[in-house]
This record gives C-alpha cells, sequence and structure tokens, in this order.
C-alpha cells in the first residue's frame, strides 16, 4: 500500500535572527535557540533527519516541547514552506489547520472563502454547495456569511477555518495546536468533528501538547525533541516517554546553564520549587495539606508591567489553571513596575484541593501584550497522595484532578418535621 505521506531524511535549517517564517512570536523564538543546537556559522536545525512513513487511514499525533520542530513539520507537509533537505511524498489532497484562517483572504466574505478554499483543495463548485451548509452549521456564522472576515472575531474566524478544513473531504488533514484558541465548547467539537474524519478512514496528523486528546484521538505517536524523532510507535507509549523525558525535573528545576535563561534578559530565571507545608522541598505532596509553588528569578534592570506566573496540568498535560502574581488588581497598581534585583514569587494552593496523581508546572514571566521573557510550559513535576482525603475510607478512584472538601448538609424528614443531620 502507497503510504500516505512519507518523510525522508527531512531536514530545515534557518539562519538565526530570520525566522519568521518558521516561529513567529518571540517566546518561540527563544525556545527554539534554546532547544535545537546551534552550528557556528548562526545557522540552526528546526528539522534533522527525520524519517516516517504513514499509511492511509491513521491518526497520527505530534508531540514535544515547545520549539521541537512540529509545526515546522507540518509547513513542510502542507507546502507552506520548503525543506532545506530530504523530502515529504504527499498522496491525497490535503486540508490543514496551522493557525487562525490559514488560507482566507481577509477582504473575502465568509460564502466567498468558503469557496477559494474549496477550490483551492482541487474540489469542483458542485462538491463545494453539498457541503456547504453543514460547514455554516458547524461555524455558526450564517448571519455573518456576507461580511468580510476581516470583520471576524478570532472566535468566528477558527469556527469557520476549522469547519472549511474538516469538512470538505481532504484525505489527509493536519492540524496544529490552533484548537487551544477557541472556547471549551467548540473545542469539543471540533475533536469530535476530527474523530468522525478519523472513522471515516481519512488519514490525520495531529499536533498536540493536550495530552488527553492525543489519546483519545490518536493510535500512533511519534515524539519530537531537538527537531529529530526521539519515539515513534503506540501512541500511549509516546506519551509515557515524553512525560518521562520531558515532563520537568520533579520537585525543583534550576535553570543554571540553560541557553534560555539567557536568552530571557533582563529577567532571569533562577529556581523553582514545590514546597510542603512545612516550608521544606517535596515531590510527593498529601492532597490535606496546603502546597506552596515558588519561583525564584533575577532582574538585571528595571522591567515595567512585568508578571510572573505559573501553569498548572494533569501529567497528560491538560490545562487545569494558570494564575499570576499581580492578578489582584490592588498589587498589580502598587507594582507598575518591579525594580532590578532578586525576588521569588509563592503560590499557595490550598488544602484538600487537588485529587491524587501527578501534576505538570509551568512558568511564565510577561508584560501583556508587550514582551514575553520566559516561558517553560513543561517546568516541574510533583505527585499529591490522596490519603486521608475526603472520602478516602472508600477504596475507589475519585474521577478528575480535583478533590475539594465541600461542606455538605443531610436534611432528614421526621414526624414532627425537620431535623438536621450536620
Amino acid at each position: 500500500m502507497t503510504p500516505a505521506i512519507r518523510v525522508t531524511d527531512l531536514g530545515k535549517r534557518y539562519r538565526l535572527g530570520q525566522l519568521r517564517g518558521a516561529q513567529r512570536t518571540l517566546r518561540d523564538r527563544l525556545a527554539l535557540t534554546g532547544r535545537i543546537p546551534r552550528s557556528q556559522d548562526g545557522w540552526i536545525w528546526a528539522l534533522r533527519h527525520v524519517n516516517f512513513d504513514l499509511e492511509p487511514g491513521t491518526v497520527l499525533g505530534v508531540i514535544g516541547r515547545n520549539g521541537a520542530g512540529k509545526s515546522t513539520l507540518l509547513k513542510i507537509l502542507c507546502r507552506v514552506t520548503e525543506p532545506t533537505e530530504g523530502q515529504a511524498e504527499i498522496a491525497g489532497r490535503v486540508g490543514s489547520l496551522l493557525e487562525v484562517g490559514t488560507g482566507f483572504h481577509p477582504e473575502l466574505s465568509g460564502r466567498e472563502n468558503i469557496y477559494l478554499n474549496g477550490a483551492i483543495l482541487g474540489m469542483r463548485r458542485r462538491e463545494i454547495e453539498s457541503r456547504f451548509d453543514e460547514i455554516v452549521d458547524f461555524a455558526e456564522v450564517e448571519e455573518f456569511l456576507e461580511t468580510p472576515v476581516k470583520h471576524y472575531s478570532s472566535g468566528m474566524y477558527l469556527r469557520l477555518a476549522f469547519a472549511v478544513a474538516a469538512h470538505l473531504d481532504p484525505e489527509i488533514l493536519l492540524v496544529d495546536e490552533v484548537l487551544a484558541v477557541g472556547d471549551v465548547e467548540f473545542q469539543r467539537k471540533c475533536l469530535g468533528k476530527m474523530g468522525d474524519v478519523a472513522q471515516a478512514g481519512r488519514t490525520v496528523l495531529f499536533v498536540s501538547h493536550n495530552m488527553s486528546a492525543i489519546l483519545r484521538l490518536t493510535n500512533q505517536a511519534i515524539v519530537m525533541d531537538r527537531g529529530s524523532i526521539s519515539f515513534q510507535g503506540p501512541t500511549a507509549r509516546a506519551v509515557d516517554t515524553y512525560l518521562a523525558t520531558g515532563g520537568g525535573q520533579a520537585g525543583e528545576r534550576d535553570w543554571q546553564g540553560d541557553p534560555r535563561a539567557e536568552a530571557a534578559a533582563p529577567f532571569r530565571p533562577l529556581r523553582l520549587r514545590v514546597l510542603n507545608s512545612a516550608g521544606r522541598l517535596s515531590e510527593s505532596l498529601p492532597s490535606i495539606d496546603p502546597i506552596t509553588v515558588e519561583f525564584e528569578y533575577q532582574l538585571a534592570a528595571d522591567i515595567p508591567g512585568l508578571r510572573v506566573g505559573l501553569y498548572l496540568a494533569t501529567a497528560q498535560g491538560e490545562p487545569l489553571f494558570a494564575s499570576f502574581d499581580l492578578d489582584e488588581a490592588r498589587r498589580f497598581e502598587q507594582m507598575p513596575v518591579r525594580r532590578a534585583g532578586r525576588y521569588r514569587s509563592r503560590c499557595h494552593i490550598p488544602a484538600n484541593w487537588l485529587n491524587e496523581g501527578g501534576y505538570l508546572v509551568g512558568v511564565n514571566a510577561s508584560a501583556f501584550r508587550i514582551r514575553s521573557y520566559f516561558s517553560d510550559e513543561h517546568a516541574l513535576r510533583f505527585s499529591v497522595d490522596g490519603t486521608g482525603a475526603p472520602g478516602s475510607q472508600w477504596p475507589e478512584r475519585r474521577a478528575g484532578p480535583f478533590r475539594p472538601r465541600l461542606d455538605w448538609e443531610i436534611l432528614a424528614e421526621a414526624d414532627s418535621g425537620h431535623a438536621d443531620v450536620r
């Protein structure tokens, strides 16, 4: 059987300072610089010696840390950029969703862009018309069909872009982490549609940091690291490999000698630690005690508008929450500028809040909509022990990442009226 996708010794090289074609944000460029080997002449390999075959009907997950080369691979496969070496052969019509509105013309209406994208995919007008109503219903933009898409909100743009990519019968569907832009309900809708596409025998290549979605939707996966494939095989084993090698250090993380720390100047991350209720470093904590996450950093100069925050995710990479040290309006007003010096930002997670299991901590330092100084989404991991947690008298595994101690009342009806049992 002819592979739907055949990648042979694929490589892509960029000169530092000219990365816009592969990594558009400052954070992406810093991440790429820190994780991919740099040559002496100022060139870096975003991809190097990548090889794999994808049979028709396969749903392949692509996972790896930021800057590992995932998006560069997809851009080569959908012909957005050319490889420096090697080749990628595609057998079939490709539908791609690499970023919001890929392939849309901003001056054209939603209706016109549906037909334009269909034509780009090689479909006849009659084929597009047969799917038109389904696309519009999925995107929920019927009343705005005649409006130029440049006036759409990012959510409307995304809904229509995904609807076109998924409904115009592509034989191969390439999807990047763009689904993270939409709201929760739309993400569920998109994942459901991707599942339908896969069950219909189409070939899907899905890039995501959401390990739950990867496990649910894909049967094979590759793990990318520093521009190369470090593992290829069944999805469950790929996720385990990724989390074991790229899921952060346990209990404490030190960025000494990390190129990304130097690139973040004047911000410099020093260490991230998880502390138990006694203030001691720990990688395993009881759910019945409070947990403190401490981020230590140094500023070589004053930074206006700096906020420092953390991301918490399950061991499978599913986001739980993000929180920043200037979320409180009063503190935000008191610290318009963070002066040069050494700092520790601490976040306190309440007792009786997290369920037993493993968790990932990420960190971020940025000036909102001005500059991202530093980000490490999977910096550190820790585990929670459920001994003594609410309901632990029953030996059942509670579903979900949270296990709060909530107040309950039991109201018993008696002959004389109501009796409260507390």
